[in-house]
């Protein structure tokens, strides 16, 4: 049989692994990176059986664009194979190359961004850790959105929380990612340049972050001492009140007892006066 004839069962990608599929830069087989239950669902489906024969790196896009309204693994009781998922796994066959997909992440806008996404994902299955955190960060600044289905429903994310969870991640689209070393393990072996984010050093940032907070805190210290200021003044002017009424209602509590005991002297002479004048007569 020919290298160019096709097979209407494509399983010989599955059966004859061992022997014509070449492995992928990262040292998997692509006939196994997905799981044996999910490579069968696949090659069942009907999208698979009506779409994916005999189609090409170019042909792929074409898919994508027609096809293809959101990203996810397996969704539906079911667990039906997705669009994106088929395609993922036909690009597995295809093998294309770094030019290939270079082309598949230069394309923008909206009618693209499904294409993008597919890339990032094969891109996450088959290349080397340096080459997948070389080829995926620069799409963490993409805002586009995405529709992903799953078990759970439809629900909404974008391409920059995709990219990162295929980054973080163990198992993203009902496929188990390979485990990758952490990017510091990377940067202390020389192997990857430390990431510049667009945000700014994160230490820089911690360090603004914490001038800020000592300044709100020194302005909310002295606006407390100026209350506390304007609370002790306005306690002291009370006392001040509070002594003056106290000191005027003493005096006159003091001229009040002044004046009872002038009329008690004025009442004691006249009484001595009518004495004397009885004791005359």
């Amino acid at each position: 049989m020919g290298s160019d004839t096709h097979r209407a069962d494509e399983r010989r990608f599955l059966d004859e692994r061992g022997s014509n599929v070449s492995l992928a830069p990262n040292g998997l087989n692509p006939a196994t990176i997905m799981e044996k239950a999910v490579r069968e669902r696949i090659v069942d489906s009907y999208f698979w059986k009506e779409q994916c024969f005999g189609v090409n790196e170019a042909d792929v896009v074409d898919r994508v664009v027609d096809h293809v309204s959101f990203i996810g693994g397996t969704h539906g009781v079911s667990q039906k194979p997705t669009p994106f998922l088929c395609l993922a796994f036909k690009l597995l066959q295809l093998a294309p190359g770094d030019d290939v997909l270079a082309e598949y992440l230069s394309f923008g806008g909206d009618k693209f961004k499904y294409l993008r996404a597919l890339a990032c994902f094969y891109v996450r299955l088959t290349r080397r850790a340096e080459d997948v955190y070389r080829t995926l960060e620069p799409f963490l600044e993409d805002k586009r959105k995405l529709r992903r289905k799953g078990r759970a429903g439809t629900s909404l994310t974008f391409v920059d929380q995709f990219v990162d969870d295929l980054l973080t991640k163990d198992r993203v689209c009902a496929t188990s990612l390979w485990q990758m070393p952490k990017r510091e393990l990377l940067e202390d072996l020389d192997v990857l340049e430390p990431r510049v984010s667009p945000l700014g050093d994160i230490e820089d940032l911690l360090g603004e972050d914490e001038d800020e907070e000592a300044d709100d805190g020194n302005n909310g210290a002295s606006d407390d001492s100026d209350d506390e200021g304007l609370v002790e003044e306005g306690e002291g002017s009370d006392r001040g009140r509070a002594r003056s009424r106290s000191s005027s209602s003493g005096a006159r509590r003091h001229s009040s007892s002044r004046e009872r005991d002038r009329e008690r002297d004025d009442m004691d002479i006249d009484r001595n006066d009518r004495s004397s004048r009885e004791g005359s007569r």
